[in-house]
């Protein structure tokens, strides 16, 4: 079974999430939105779209997003079949959290890795 196909996100934690926010507007040019974060559309070499996006996004420091992690970060893998990796990693031991969300945005999971950063799994919808 092919488990992570790619990074589908990048979300971090800041004291003055709106001043880091406005940082990397102004000076590398993220085109912040006002949900707190970007999406970066994947192109080939010519520019042109090649059917993928990956999540980039600050939060403020006292959100629970991450939680149980008490991390400062947590990274978003794409997977290919969601269910059918939660069900390995659960055969497998590890520390699997007990819900999953679908929704139009596609399926998401989660995971603890053994330093207790939780680790967000996401198949995109079809076509992405």
């Amino acid at each position: 079974m092919k488990r992570v196909t790619g990074i589908g996100g990048i979300f971090f934690k800041a004291k003055d999430p709106k001043a880091l926010q406005a940082w990397y507007r102004d000076h590398l040019g993220v085109d912040v939105k006002p949900w707190g974060g970007a999406a970066f559309d994947w192109t080939d070499a010519d520019g042109k779209p090649t059917g993928g996006t990956t999540a980039w996004s600050i939060a403020s420091e006292s959100s629970d997003q991450f939680a149980p992690s008490t991390a400062p970060f947590m990274v978003n893998y794409r997977v290919a079949d969601l269910h059918g990796l939660i069900a390995a990693l659960k055969a497998e031991g590890c520390n699997v959290v007990d819900k999953t969300d679908d929704s139009e945005f596609g399926k998401f999971g989660w995971v603890i890795d053994p330093e207790g950063n939780k680790v967000e799994l996401w198949e995109p919808p079809a076509g992405q």
